[in-house]
């Protein structure tokens, strides 16, 4: 959100130190005088550090000086990326197609870049075998070794095992690359 500031008639100060469109030093002059240089060039007395002594103003076109800053903004928020934190759920007893298919989906989780809490849940009396559990997340962690890193020793929750892993590169795969891949491969698949 671009802040506002003051401008023109909303300069209080007496004295102001100007800077011109281009940023060089014009000086310390009153406020009146700013203002009148200001409007033959048909610019806005923007003030640009009001804190300072004497309170800096710019001369600038006041819309395109805003314009350029929800710009700016705006491309600082697309460029932004949030790490989610993702779950992913195992059961002690799992079966080794099913425990693979897990693995992959983690793995897709950490190439999107997002964190994963990859949790063992118990039910009745399986949680008097936490090493089952153990095991099972060593097992994940090992075959993750060069995509993950542990954030999270695995620890015990109350009837579920946890650990949170990272990924090494949070570089997110472009949509653009995946297509022109995949469009290329259908390409040789006609041809032949």
């Amino acid at each position: 959100m671009v802040k506002s500031l003051r401008i023109n008639q909303g300069i209080r100060a007496k004295e102001v130190r100007l800077v011109g469109e281009k940023g060089e030093q014009l000086g310390i002059m009153p406020v009146s005088q700013a203002l009148e240089m200001a409007r033959r060039q048909d610019l806005d007395l923007v003030e640009v550090a009001p804190t300072a002594t004497p309170p800096v103003c710019r001369v600038l076109d006041y819309g395109k000086y805003r314009y350029e800053q929800s710009k700016k903004e705006r491309e600082q928020r697309r460029n932004q990326r949030v790490s989610l934190l993702r779950e992913v759920r195992l059961r002690p007893k799992i079966d080794h197609h099913d425990f693979e298919s897990k693995i992959r989906s983690v793995r897709k989780l950490l190439g999107e870049g997002d964190k994963v809490k990859v949790t063992v849940r118990f039910r009745g009396r399986e949680i008097t075998h936490p090493e089952i559990a153990w095991g099972l997340l060593q097992r994940m962690t090992e075959s993750l070794q060069g995509v993950a890193a542990i954030a999270r020793q695995p620890i015990i929750e109350g009837r579920s095992m946890t650990v949170i892993l990272s990924p090494l590169t949070t570089q997110k795969a472009k949509p653009s690359e995946v297509v022109k891949g995949s469009a290329k491969t259908s390409e040789v698949v006609k041809g032949s």
